[in-house]
């Protein structure tokens, strides 16, 4: 046999065995890989929440427009982070002097817990208990952890998903006074708010979360977060 004779015989074996090697696909179809199906997110709820149309409530200022949509930007970027627990992220919009103050009504004070920007980043992981001052109706003390103050004094219900919001503006109403534009003058609130769940109840099992902001080196940054409900 020519030596020409012999690479001819040998890639025709090569050939062969190539194609024995390779899965039949008689239909021609395209291969598919496996998909990992995505973790569901997950976050403290009681009630229900639906996601309408939001309206948005602005102030009858001569604010510019822009002003208006970057804060309201932070507040929904900010939302989204406390429905995913990322606090991390929250720290990065926390005031760099003056912190972030948690209100669990609407009435700010002096006393609310204050946490810095450095804190923030690693609260959850906090089991120390803290005094958030005292439940509405009874009188008794709100000593709770982190963990436990979140899901019953701030993300109670699916903020991000509220049906209206506003800016400087207060959509909820009930007995406790809000004050926080007489306790951050110069601020910019931004409320988000449920009008309420059940019929039954006539709008007392209203919810509303309260972000505000203060300006500092021409940046809009975090200073206090506040919930409020219905109080007797």
């Amino acid at each position: 046999m020519s030596a020409k004779s012999v690479v001819i015989f040998c890639l025709l074996v090569s050939l062969l065995t190539a194609c024995n090697l390779i899965t039949p696909n008689p239909n021609n179809e395209p291969l598919t890989l496996p998909t990992i199906p995505p973790t569901p997110l997950t976050f403290p709820t009681d009630l229900p929440s639906t996601s309408p149309p939001t309206t948005v409530v602005l102030p009858q200022t001569a604010l510019p427009l822009s002003l208006n949509q970057t804060v309201l930007d932070r507040a929904s970027e900010i939302a989204q982070t406390l429905k995913n627990q990322d606090f991390v992220s929250l720290s990065g919009y926390v005031h760099p002097v003056n912190g972030v103050r948690f209100s669990p009504y609407s009435y700010v004070k002096d006393t609310d817990q204050v946490f810095s920007s450095q804190k923030v980043a690693s609260i959850m992981a906090d089991s120390r208990v803290y005094s958030w001052g005292s439940y509405s109706g009874t009188g008794e003390p709100i000593d709770l952890s982190f963990p436990d103050y979140y899901p019953k004094f701030i993300y109670d219900v699916d903020f991000t998903n509220a049906p209206q919001m506003a800016l400087n503006h207060r959509l909820s109403g009930g007995n406790s006074i809000d004050n926080s534009l007489e306790f951050y003058p110069g601020a910019m609130v931004v409320e988000y708010y449920f009008p309420g769940f059940d019929p039954q109840y006539g709008g007392m099992d209203w919810r509303s979360l309260r972000l505000v902001f203060t300006e500092y080196n021409n940046t809009w940054y975090l200073v206090s977060i506040i919930h409020d409900e219905w109080t007797p």
